[in-house]
């Protein structure tokens, strides 16, 4: 093995699986590794929610973002989702997401990253995703998608029961 000096084969298999390893631990990332930074924008809006703090909460979204309910009907420009969850941020307790596994990835330039994630919700598991933006050093939330989370198995069900709901809509 030239170039290798006195490197054994198993030396160089394990250097060679522990650099693969550590590469897959990660998503791509451009520009800077950011995802810690966005992970902290992601973990601070969960955990604004749950101490019912509005203020904190929208501060992690942009003034342009749109927020995509569960509800076909629910699309929000910033404001409209503000004064939805209102409510349940005045009686005390918003709701609990806790990330259970998350996915980011960024643009080239690093400016722009896309999340996914499964959540612990009271809706049992959900899913978040969107898109955050870095502007002026701070990354803040331009769009967020919360799904449920359906079951193949149970999908049939789930579809018989949503349809006339969501007939209206379809017209």
């Amino acid at each position: 093995m030239t170039g290798f000096g006195n490197c054994s084969a198993a030396s160089i298999l394990l250097i060679s699986a522990t650099l693969l390893l550590a590469s897959c631990g990660r998503e791509a990332t451009r520009g800077g590794d950011a995802t810690p930074e966005v992970a902290a924008v992601l973990d601070s809006m969960n955990a604004a929610a749950a101490r019912a703090d509005f203020d904190a909460y929208f501060r992690c979204f942009d003034e342009e973002a749109v927020f995509l309910g569960t509800d076909a009907t629910e699309r929000w420009d910033k404001r409209a989702f503000m004064a939805y969850a209102k409510p349940y941020f005045d009686r005390g307790k918003a709701w609990t997401f806790t990330s259970i596994e998350r996915h980011i990835v960024f643009t080239d330039d690093g400016s722009t990253a896309w999340f996914d994630e499964l959540l612990d919700t009271q809706m049992s598991i959900c899913r978040g995703s969107g898109v955050l933006q870095r502007k002026a050093g701070a990354w803040s939330i331009r769009q967020y998608v919360l799904s449920m989370a359906v079951p193949n198995s149970i999908a049939d069900t789930v579809i018989a029961l949503k349809r006339p709901l969501e007939a209206v809509l379809l017209k």
